[in-house]
């Protein structure tokens, strides 16, 4: 009689924090970057802590919230810095993409305070772009007096900011920026879906770099 084969064991999957708490943010990191690893948010893993995103640039902010994060959790962090840079803003609101119209401003109200801010200009003065930076911190990768190193990849997408908002996709500002592939009048990324976004949009460009990156670290 032969004995019944014992049952297999799968391997657990490693586990990458992604410092945020915006499930939209969360949804698209899965989707871009297509890792092995589960992708957890600050709520998976009971982290309340708030990082202090104090730098005046992307990439300070998002080393800030991946090595607060790390240090708290113990576990590799990924975290994203990403906002909209407007010409006529002079670079702005820059860091301050999502309180541009206060501490705590609804999309809506960034939206309608941004197309205030620019009404009447033509296209050619609309000029616009998304950045990202993502940032990665490894706990385990502490050097000698504690600091933490991380890698960073990052990714821009070029437009203008349309005369109106037209779409209900993406999230942000994605109503009224058009992409530069779009003719002025044209489509902003509110109208494109989730797919073809992902291929041409700021994050997806970063997340593709960082995606070499974790892959060679086994992720």
């Amino acid at each position: 009689m032969t004995s019944a084969p014992s049952p297999t064991t799968q391997p657990e999957r490693t586990r990458l924090l992604v410092a945020t708490r915006s499930t939209h943010k969360l949804r698209e990191l899965r989707e871009l970057l297509g890792l092995r690893a589960e992708l957890v948010d600050l709520d998976d893993v009971g982290v309340a802590q708030e990082a202090i995103e104090d730098g005046e640039t992307f990439e300070s902010n998002a080393a800030i919230k991946a090595r607060f994060y790390a240090s708290i959790s113990g576990m590799p962090t990924l975290a994203d810095d990403s906002g909209l840079e407007v010409d006529a803003l002079g670079g702005g609101p820059g860091v301050r993409t999502k309180r541009y119209a206060g501490e705590n401003a609804t999309d809506e109200q960034n939206n309608v305070k941004l197309l205030g801010a620019l009404h009447g200009l033509p296209p050619e003065r609309r000029g616009a772009r998304y950045r990202c930076v993502l940032a990665l911190a490894l706990p385990e990768a502490r050097g000698p007096r504690g600091g933490m190193s991380v890698r960073l990849a990052r990714g821009t997408l070029e437009g203008r900011i349309a005369a109106a908002p037209k779409g209900n996709g993406g999230f942000g500002y994605d109503p009224i920026f058009e992409p530069v592939v779009e003719k002025p009048g044209a489509r902003t990324l509110g109208e494109w879906t989730a797919e073809a976004k992902n291929r041409i949009s700021h994050r997806g460009r970063a997340a593709r770099r960082m995606h070499t990156i974790l892959t060679e670290l086994g992720f």
